[in-house]
């Protein structure tokens, strides 16, 4: 067996290779079946000349545009870090995902207009049984991929797969809803439904177009990973070491499938630079190895102070000023919370006033 490569840090970059193959598979196999869709929907729509149908028609577009994207950004996500972008590129998944999601609200816009003048002036629709017979087909095949999509995106950690994912199910759930409407109205032949079908359909993506755009800004202004977090919680708690007193400002964020994090750990101030160094090495192996390398850790050691002692298990101390009680259990609130200043300030040791003083 070949050598496999490994990254800076130790770590074996086969798994990352191997997941990031599968990407590529999974979103080029999307990009020529939304084509391939694109035409046979089209196609549909030019036999039955349905407002339903090419409101199921106009979102394929965006499946195609968006899939285009996608390869793209799945390509650009996995670039290593270099001069210009020292933290990857992990973010374009998120520009991705927003990009699909503005996408999906344009094609909303554009199905509410051909719906409400079908529901204004009904009319009736030629060729609707072969119609229904090719939207059947395409929802059967975007079933399959929209499935495929969602367990490589969440078994590769790729928020761009998942989120063409979501769509093509949407697409799915689209040509459904189209389906159901449209075999109502050939046996009924209330011509209005089309239109109303198709401002029903509208509706749907609209909010999903919303949710991609809502969840790419969060990712861009690098909100909180409650998920993350928790992991990072069980982790540390879970392997505190002797000489970690408390950890605070705990923070993570995702670049693409890379997660960064980091902390605030106080260390006895007893400890020389060497050990305090040491401390933190082992800590931040500790995350690297548990994200198996998709990770990097930087961690701020602060000394401790008199008001750390009753929470210190550390009893042999030269420098302290209050008896060791029980060890404080570390909690995700505890962890991640602000101490630097304000009310969540580490208190420094008030000195007893001189002698006369008030």
């Amino acid at each position: 067996m070949a050598n496999r490569q490994k990254n800076p840090g130790g770590h074996d970059d086969y798994p990352q290779q191997r997941h990031q193959r599968r990407r590529l598979i999974a979103i080029g196999w999307s990009l020529a079946i939304a084509v391939l869709l694109l035409g046979v929907k089209f196609y549909a729509y030019w036999l039955t000349d349905s407002a339903a149908i090419l409101s199921d028609a106009l979102e394929s577009i965006i499946n195609v545009v968006a899939g285009a994207f996608a390869l793209v950004s799945v390509i650009m996500a996995h670039k290593p870090p270099d001069e210009n972008h020292p933290y990857g590129h992990g973010k374009i998944e998120f520009f991705s995902a927003g990009f699909e999601g503005a996408m999906i609200i344009g094609a909303a816009v554009a199905i509410f207009y051909t719906g409400v003048s079908h529901l204004i002036e009904p009319r009736p629709l030629p060729n609707l049984g072969m119609g229904l017979v090719l939207l059947v087909a395409t929802a059967l095949v975007n079933l399959v991929l929209g499935i495929g999509l969602l367990r490589v995106g969440r078994s590769t950690d790729s928020l761009t797969l998942v989120a063409d994912g979501k769509h093509v199910l949407t697409d799915v759930y689209t040509s459904a809803g189209v389906l159901i409407g449209l075999v109502f109205l050939r046996f009924t032949n209330w011509h209005w439904l089309d239109g109303a079908i198709a401002c029903l359909v509208g509706i749907n993506i609209l909010v999903t177009g919303w949710s991609l755009v809502r969840q790419s800004f969060h990712g861009l202004m690098d909100a909180a990973n409650p998920n993350i977090l928790q992991q990072l919680s069980g982790l540390l708690i879970g392997n505190r070491g002797q000489y970690w007193v408390d950890i605070h400002q705990l923070r993570a964020w995702k670049s693409g499938n890379h997660i960064h994090v980091d902390l605030h750990l106080v260390l006895p101030r007893e400890l020389s630079l060497e050990e305090a160094h040491r401390e933190a090495k082992v800590m931040e192996t500790l995350i690297e190895n548990h994200f198996r390398g998709r990770a990097s850790a930087l961690i701020h050691t602060d000394p401790c102070i008199d008001a750390d002692c009753p929470i210190c298990s550390r009893y042999e101390c030269d420098f302290r000023q209050k008896p060791a009680g029980d060890l404080t259990p570390w909690t995700l609130e505890t962890l991640t919370a602000y101490k630097g200043s304000g009310p969540f300030v580490r208190p420094e040791k008030k000195e007893d006033p001189p002698p006369g003083g008030s």
